[in-house]
């Protein structure tokens, strides 16, 4: 086939999709585009064949894709499709006579509120009884409302921190899922589903009906009250700042903190109203360099002793702390563990059991710690989907800044919760005359120092990830950093407990660890170091552990 003809080849499908687009910008856009790849525009030819090469697929946490025209894009016809297609999945495995029920929530970013009734409308068109949550709010909200309504689904139109361009779509299940997010083989089924309305069904033949509720405050309130609820110290005096990273978090945090007695926080000004632009910051995300620098600064000019700061949706928090003369942010895995001891401490006095669990990427420490105090754990693969569903969970997180600190209330990780435990464990020091430091350090002196890092390579073409995990399984390092390496775990198969997974692990000397990945969410190959050191005082345990990751991280570096 010439270059000519497959230029023509996709004109076609490009006007075809025109044709049925409702939506005039993303019309308008690929106009642009089709007219430039007409007369030969090199780059407008090559966005184009992103745009059409493939159909944007369901990864760690539902679709999430760049909002632009396309099958491989975030847009209405993508939106409705896939809606059509989990319509027919949810009634198809409805009971006969059963009613089948959906909630939407949906947050700030560009056409969240679009794509939102779209998925109601469509919904609605099938005949399902849908509630639509009433403006934007955190998606720990819309998972909550899966739960409180008892729906058979849930929808949440959020892309958390990815990229400005982004949004996305996550589905949760009720019923026997228990509102968590959806796993095989229930994706599997609904893949099929969408698959068969494409192929069958054009956009203007979708049924729609604007039958639908939209919710009152009573969702948002039971949220707050179970939420602020939760407290188990008397509140204190904590100076802090806070940060939604001009996401959607402030309005319910406030008033989880004034339920709560909490003292309000001294706020990032600049980032506190939802805009998805995301101005101030590159990337959306409290982990990436200068997305925290505001709060930072705030935090310098009042005073402050505590930095706690939500992602867009809300669903993940962040952490700093003064370290010197500046700030120090916490790693999710350090962050983690001390709302897992605190977790765990609260359980004993309480006379409570239960299951711990972390995603195989995320610390070792959790494990160490649960199970000598006595708790099960499990590790599970990457995503709340997975850990929201470990028996008898009471704590489960994961590294990139994922807490679950109250799954009888959500089955998925909640950066709202999170924050009122961080606070909870910050008054319950200042109580006992203590701080973070030294909590640090008792963790340290009873289970060991661990140390953990990550390291990632971002992409152009999704099949550089596959290439990279196929090279490493041909060619497998012995040693990384200097250090050997004593064992590989190819996840591709699955093992005992955990479903295959595109996952390598490596097991080293010196009690460390190196995990390969391809991100589910972003076009990043990702690469996990971890540390453990249990000899010698605390200080030695944290400077082998310094010395041991920084060798670590060269060698991986190398390897990548």
């Amino acid at each position: 086939m010439t270059d000519a003809s497959s230029t023509t080849e996709l004109l076609t499908a490009v006007r075809s999709w025109i044709a049925q687009d409702p939506d005039p910008d993303t019309r308008t856009e690929l106009e642009t585009l089709a007219t430039a790849a007409d007369g030969q525009v090199a780059e407008a030819i090559a966005e184009l064949h992103d745009s059409f090469s493939g159909r944007l697929a369901f990864g760690t946490a539902g679709l999430r894709g760049e909002v632009a025209g396309g099958p491989n894009r975030m847009n209405r016809v993508v939106v409705s499709q896939t809606t059509a297609g989990l319509a027919r999945f949810l009634i198809g495995r409805a009971q006969e006579g059963e009613e089948v029920s959906a909630v939407i929530g949906y947050d700030g970013r560009t056409k969240s509120d679009v794509f939102a009734r779209d998925t109601a409308q469509i919904l609605a068109g099938a005949g399902i009884a849908v509630t639509l949550l009433p403006r934007a709010l955190p998606t720990p909200v819309l998972a909550f409302a899966v739960r409180h309504l008892r729906a058979g689904a849930g929808v949440m139109i959020t892309a958390s921190h990815n990229p400005p361009r982004d949004n996305g779509y996550k589905l949760y299940l009720g019923d026997g899922d228990g509102g968590s997010q959806i796993v095989p083989p229930a994706d599997t089924e609904v893949f099929a589903a969408i698959d068969d309305v494409v192929a069958t069904l054009r956009m203007d033949e979708l049924e729609r009906s604007d039958d639908y509720t939209v919710a009152d405050e009573s969702i948002l309130d039971a949220y707050v009250r179970r939420t602020a609820g939760a407290l188990g110290v008397p509140p204190v005096p904590v100076r802090w700042v806070y940060t939604p990273m001009h996401g959607v978090g402030w309005e319910t945090v406030s008033r989880v903190i004034t339920a709560a007695g909490i003292t309000p926080p001294l706020l990032v000004e600049e980032q506190i109203d939802p805009d998805p632009a995301f101005p101030t910051v590159v990337f959306p995300n409290p982990e990436e360099p200068g997305a925290l620098d505001l709060a930072y600064a705030t935090a310098t000019r009042t005073g402050a002793e505590l930095i706690l700061a939500n992602d867009p949706d809300a669903d993940r928090l962040a952490a700093a702390v003064p370290d010197g003369s500046g700030w120090r942010a916490l790693s999710g895995n350090e962050l983690g563990l001390i709302l897992g001891w605190g977790i765990a401490q609260r359980m004993q006095r309480e006379g409570r059991t239960g299951n711990f669990a972390a995603s195989i990427v995320s610390s070792p420490g959790l494990r160490v710690m649960a199970e000598r105090l006595g708790f099960g754990y499990q590790e599970t693969l990457t995503g709340f989907k997975w850990i929201s569903r470990v028996p008898h969970l009471a704590f489960g997180f994961e590294e990139a800044l994922g807490y679950l600190v109250d799954p009888w209330k959500v089955r998925d990780k909640d950066g709202i919760s999170a924050l009122l435990a961080a606070l909870e464990g910050v008054m319950g020091l200042r109580a006992s005359g203590r701080t973070l430091s030294e909590f640090q350090d008792d963790f340290d002196a009873m289970f060991g120092n661990f140390a953990s890092a990550q390291l990632s390579v971002r992409v152009a073409q999704l099949d550089q990830l596959t290439e990279g995990m196929r090279r490493l399984r041909a060619d497998p390092p012995t040693s990384i950093g200097g250090l050997a390496v004593l064992s590989m775990d190819d996840l591709s198969a699955g093992s005992e407990t955990l479903p295959p997974s595109d996952v390598l692990r490596f097991q080293l000397n010196e009690g460390a660890r190196v995990i390969v990945r391809p991100s589910g969410t972003e076009p990043k190959l990702k690469v996990y170091l971890d540390v453990a050191s249990e000899t010698g005082s605390v200080l030695e345990r944290r400077s082998h552990g310094r010395l041991t990751l920084a060798r670590l991280r060269e060698g991986a570096s190398a390897l990548l």
